[in-house]
């Protein structure tokens, strides 16, 4: 009789399978793993899902450099991954610069190592994103200030990018763990509380549990869901009014954007739109706030002459001429 199976290690598996149901056999999977209880949980399951399915299962373990020893911890992940069935596993050195914080630095490093190490093969890769991950996502974009879009979190998939347990919380992610005889590393940054998610995840949440109750997370978790299919259809919708509204001129892919288009649009749809312009000049989308668009918008509804907008990134918005154009600022030498 076989012993029953781990119901946390059951979840991962199922999580995988249900993420990836559309790949043939043979499709190439890369696991990012840090090492930790989330990455190697999925790493497990996605080695176990793989082996059924006839998918080819690798790992990536990037290597940020920011703490001593790193490199040992990254080969130590390595011979983990490589123990569970993951080939190949490939250890990548990043360089995190500074721009936009560490938290930020070290994300946009991570991610463009793992677009590049998924682009070879053309490979899913998946990352091991929880709920738990989800809800301190959407309270941070809460915290922002950034709109619907920020509320909606993580995306299931993002080109290449998959995350297979967006349903699935951590303490699952460890017991799977626990019950499968895993180590695990344990990231010293995860309870270092000058990182806004680490004080969300240690205070502001289990704050938010004690005065509201249990739920608290997954309720973050559905909302997230709920606005993302929102965000989905006003982004739809926006395309249209950017098309008709854009106009030649301005930064490349910017342009610049008639004011009438935009004054016959609905607000939500307008205000997305000017956002949208905005990214494309070059304003870093961890920085581009609802203040700023609020004054973008005063430039379609509420304009009396007022000079060139000053956005994030050195981006400038100006009016002239029945247009809204978007520029970069001369930086001196």
């Amino acid at each position: 009789m076989r012993d029953a199976l781990d119901p946390a290690v059951a979840a991962v598996r199922r999580a995988v399978r249900l993420a990836l149901t559309d790949l043939e056999p043979g499709s190439h999977v890369l696991v990012a793993c840090s090492g930790g209880a989330d990455s190697m949980a999925l790493a497990d399951g996605a080695t176990f899902e793989g082996a059924n399915a006839g998918w080819l299962v690798g790992a990536v373990v990037v290597d940020h450099g920011l703490q001593e020893g790193s490199g040992a911890v990254s080969r130590a992940v390595a011979d983990r991954l490589a123990a569970l069935g993951c080939d190949p596993v490939t250890v990548v050195e990043v360089r995190v610069g500074r721009e936009g914080g560490p938290e930020a630095a070290a994300r946009e490093a991570r991610y463009a190592a793992l677009e590049r190490a998924g682009r070879g093969d053309d490979a899913t890769v998946l990352l091991g994103h929880t709920l738990d991950d989800q809800a301190e996502t959407v309270l941070l974009g809460l915290a922002r200030g950034s709109g619907t879009r920020s509320l909606s979190g993580m995306a299931p998939v993002t080109g290449r990018f998959r995350r297979p347990l967006l349903g699935v919380r951590r303490a699952e992610t460890l017991r799977a763990c626990a019950a499968r005889g895993l180590t695990v590393w344990q990231d010293p940054h995860n309870d270092d509380r000058g990182f806004a998610r680490v004080r969300v995840r240690k205070d502001a949440l289990p704050g938010l549990e004690e005065a509201l109750g249990p739920g608290v997370t997954e309720a973050l978790a559905r909302t997230a869901a709920a606005a993302r299919l929102d965000a989905d259809l006003l982004d739809e919708q926006a395309d249209r009014v950017l098309e008709a509204a854009s106009r030649p001129g301005g930064a490349p892919g910017a342009g610049a954007l008639d004011v009438q288009a935009l004054t016959d649009a609905p607000t939500a749809l307008r205000r997305r739109v000017l956002r949208r312009a905005a990214l494309a000049a070059g304003c870093p989308n961890r920085d581009l706030f609802v203040v700023h668009v609020d004054e973008l918008d005063r430039l379609v509804g509420d304009w009396h002459g007022q000079g060139p907008l000053t956005l994030p990134g050195g981006v400038l918005a100006t009016r002239e001429q029945g247009t809204i154009t978007f520029t970069r600022a001369a930086v001196g030498r």
